[in-house]
């Protein structure tokens, strides 16, 4: 299913998935997670999970798929569909005409499945920093997927058949898009990143290199400063997408303050928490115990409220299952900054601003 929801490219389908397997499918996981948790088998695996050896038969895999709530309050709609972007034939071009010059950056942004799908506020929070910074950011026409999940989980030749497709839909981009000096493509995800490292980016848009938006923020002088009461600490993805720059450094120079790591792998890492939930309870017990490390120094050293961010949205989902035993609050990084510095309503704003103009629509 979740394979399904990552192949499709079409607009209604990928609602219909949305609505069913994501809204429907977590308010179950959720009422499924809250009962099994008051029994003593899944109380005991939480506790000291038991090794794993041979195959887990159903039973174990029930407790162990239940044992941590998926995350509730995701974005009702797709961002693509908030700002009535679904015509595949369409190139998107948005920009703030008021702050856009001839200096200005024309950015190429591929926002992935995690970020485009399923937790859209990411999506969103990264075109509303470009629109802020002046940029003009271009988007795919259509609904993609990188291919590196259909890779990973053995299907070969789905992959490279989405990373063909793709680069000839770029190339097509770019032939149409001539007028646009393209010399950033942009990602929000690391898995996108290692993946579109693969298409040859530069027989694209020559010249052009590819960067996670924090790190693109960063080197545009975005920082916070004065956030009092709250303290951070962040946790770097297994497949992390600040690799031009120190991971831990560039989360600093953005939150303006000290920022504290939370090592160890978070346990969800795509499918993985769906399809091996055993083992995946492992990983999870140890995170546990850094998390509520890092936290209680954090707490000890005055901190009113605890919370970890990430760059990664399969990470943003398993960080989010330690909220209630944990006592923290996971976030996006750039979605952090967009409340704290563009305003509590930015995502409307946004909205509003780039469906009153906001947008140029590109004929592919």
């Amino acid at each position: 299913l979740a394979m399904a929801f990552l192949n499709s490219t079409d607009a209604d389908a990928i609602k219909f998935m949305r609505k069913g397997a994501i809204e429907y499918g977590y308010i179950g996981q959720r009422l499924g997670a809250a009962i099994m948790r008051q029994l003593p088998a899944t109380r005991a695996a939480m506790k000291l999970p038991p090794a794993t050896v041979g195959k887990p038969d159903a039973k174990t895999q029930i407790i162990h798929f239940f044992n941590r709530a998926l995350p509730s309050g995701l974005p009702s709609k797709t961002a693509r569909s908030l700002l009535n972007l679904d015509d595949p034939k369409v190139v998107p071009v948005l920009r703030d005409a008021a702050k856009v010059t001839e200096e200005s950056d024309a950015v190429f942004y591929f926002p992935g499945c995690g970020s485009e799908r399923l937790f859209s506020q990411v999506g969103l929070a990264t075109l509303a920093w470009l629109y802020e910074l002046g940029a003009q950011t271009v988007l795919p026409p259509t609904y993609l997927c990188c291919g590196y999940p259909q890779t990973a989980t053995g299907d070969r030749p789905k992959g490279e058949a989405i990373t063909m497709s793709n680069r000839v839909l770029f190339h097509r981009i770019a032939n149409t898009l001539n007028y646009l000096d393209i010399k950033t493509v942009l990602v929000s995800c690391g898995t996108c990143l290692d993946q579109l490292l693969e298409y040859q980016f530069e027989k694209i848009f020559p010249g052009c290199r590819i960067l996670d938006i924090h790190e693109y923020m960063m080197e545009k002088g975005v920082a916070l400063t004065g956030v009092g009461g709250v303290k951070y600490m962040y946790h770097d993805p297994c497949h992390t997408p600040i690799k031009q720059h120190n991971p831990l450094g560039t989360v600093k120079a953005l939150m303006g303050s000290d920022v504290k790591l939370s090592e160890r792998c978070c346990g969800e890492a795509g499918t993985f928490a769906a399809s091996r939930p055993d083992i995946a309870t492992q990983v999870r017990f140890r995170k546990a115990e850094e998390i509520d490390r890092v936290a209680g120094g954090l707490r000890e050293a005055g901190a009113e409220q605890v919370k970890v961010l990430t760059s990664c949205p399969s990470c943003l989902q398993g960080l989010n299952r330690y909220a209630e035993d944990s006592k923290i609050e996971a976030d996006y990084i750039v979605v952090e900054l967009a409340k704290l510095k563009l305003g509590e309503n930015w995502m409307k704003e946004f909205v509003d601003k780039a469906n009153a103009g906001g947008i140029e629509r590109v004929l592919l």
